[in-house]
């Protein structure tokens, strides 16, 4: 559902904050596609509690945490977070399976995870909704959720392609 740019998630260039450079590439012949958005939030001072639902073990890479909520011992959400020195904090992932979406585990989730983040001494979260791999509708719950939390988009990632145009064969 959402990822850095890199090669856990969309690369791209900022569309809206760097809008002259999307309007000179348009402009001279590329074409532009949206693969993901950057959202952010800041974190309150004083957090609601979260009920814990997910197990909670630290990983590598990236460095900080997985939750992971299981039923019947098997995994059916998880997400994976981490803290920066400078208390900025990133969402790296958040899924649920297929069979278990619309169930409100992503919401449970995303309310342990910040709550975790805060008690880490995060004071703002960012996150990349990686469009390129979700379709609409999948794109529009993840939106939901993170709204519902007070996420704000920062800006969009573009790529773009450019068609040249083909050479004359020669003797045509």
């Amino acid at each position: 559902m959402s990822a850095p740019p890199g090669p856990l998630g969309p690369g791209g260039l900022p569309c809206t904050r760097r809008s002259a450079t999307h309007d000179a590439l348009v402009q001279t012949g590329f074409t532009g596609r949206c693969q993901g958005r950057y959202l952010h939030l800041v974190l309150s001072a004083q957090p609601a509690p979260a009920k814990l639902v997910a197990d909670v073990f630290p990983c590598d890479h990236p460095p900080g945490h997985r939750l992971i909520i299981r039923e019947a011992a098997e995994p059916v959400a998880e997400a994976v977070v981490s803290v920066e020195p400078d208390h900025t904090a990133t969402i790296y992932w958040i899924e649920a399976l297929p069979t278990r979406r619309h169930r409100g585990l992503g919401h449970k989730l995303l309310s342990q995870a910040l709550a975790l983040l805060a008690e880490q001494g995060a004071t703002e979260v960012a996150l990349v909704l990686d469009d390129a791999q979700q379709s609409a509708s999948e794109s529009q719950a993840a939106t939901r959720l993170f709204r519902s939390f007070g996420f704000t988009l920062v800006d969009q990632l573009w790529t773009y392609q450019h068609q040249r145009p083909r050479a004359p064969r020669p003797g045509a």
